[in-house]
């Protein structure tokens, strides 16, 4: 696989799109929004000097990664001369389904179609298809280029040599590639998502603020970022969305949503994305503090 399209230059997409360039892939970076686009590689321009600056990379690593980077507002021509999409848009099951339809439309029939989803069946996506054996997961952890870990999910049509080949290829990214199987929330929101929603109805009873509760989780048990401030950092309404996913798939209640979070989510209190979450970014610009933080 020499030829790499991400579908989305958002967080996730200009993250995956930086990680496959800097590992010498040519990648087509797509959006229907043009200035998404140039977001997304000032983000990625700006990631890379941060790791000149640490001198992890010279300024000819990322004058080559940059040059790796093509960009399009065409699905089309984006996806063409694909070896492997990877879709990081939305989490939303309606957007994803289109898009796949769209991509096995388009892409040359042994391409393989990943799709990032933190918890959307695979199975279900795939099956919008004609090739659910090439539809596979790869849920890649924020900040792409940093976090090692890689959530590869089988569909249930996923093949053995589809699953054996982006295992390898995410090893060549410098990951670290888990194998896991297609249920709700596959493994790291299975477990994260109850514990941030615990957590966000821990403050909404009244058992202590926000600073205190990531203070215990942070000192106690050695956690780099509390569930509050990480909830903030992931996004109040990607949170939503995957317990809603979660709930929806296993039908138990302790996946259900905390009020708190969904009024939040509905008053536009996003976390750092929006200048405000659990915490108050707007003023102090701790959303660019919390992101060095975490990247340390």
């Amino acid at each position: 696989m020499k030829n790499i399209a991400v579908i989305g230059a958002g967080t996730m997409g200009n993250g995956i799109a930086h990680t496959f360039a800097q590992s010498g892939f040519k990648v087509t970076l797509i959006d229907i929004r043009e200035a998404s686009l140039e977001r997304g590689l000032d983000t990625i321009s700006k990631n890379l000097d941060r790791m000149v600056a640490k001198e992890k990379i010279s300024e000819a690593d990322k004058t080559t990664t940059l040059e790796h980077i093509s960009t399009t507002t065409s699905m089309e021509s984006g996806v063409k001369n694909a070896d492997l999409v990877v879709e990081a848009a939305t989490e939303n099951v309606d957007l994803k389904l289109k898009i796949f339809k769209q991509l096995d439309d388009i892409c040359k029939p042994e391409a393989i179609l990943a799709s990032n989803t933190s918890s959307i069946s695979i199975t279900q996506i795939a099956a919008v298809t004609s090739r659910p054996q090439q539809v596979i997961g790869m849920h890649f952890m924020n900040p792409v280029p940093i976090m090692k870990l890689v959530e590869i999910i089988r569909g249930y049509s996923t093949s053995d040599d589809v699953t054996k080949s982006i295992m390898e290829l995410s090893k060549t990214l410098g990951k670290v590639p888990t194998e896991v199987n297609d249920y709700p929330g596959f493994v790291a929101n299975r477990i994260l998502m109850p514990m941030i929603n615990e957590s966000i109805e821990t403050l909404y009873n009244n058992v202590a603020g926000v600073e205190e509760i990531d203070t215990v989780m942070k000192l106690g048990m050695a956690h780099p970022m509390g569930p509050l401030q990480l909830a903030d950092f992931i996004g109040l309404d990607v949170c939503l969305s995957i317990l809603n996913v979660m709930y929806d798939g296993f039908k138990n209640p302790k996946y259900a949503p905390c009020p708190l979070l969904v009024n939040m989510v509905a008053a536009g209190k996003l976390g750092v994305k929006s200048g405000e979450g659990f915490y108050d970014y707007a003023e102090s610009r701790k959303a660019e503090h919390v992101a060095k933080q975490f990247v340390k």
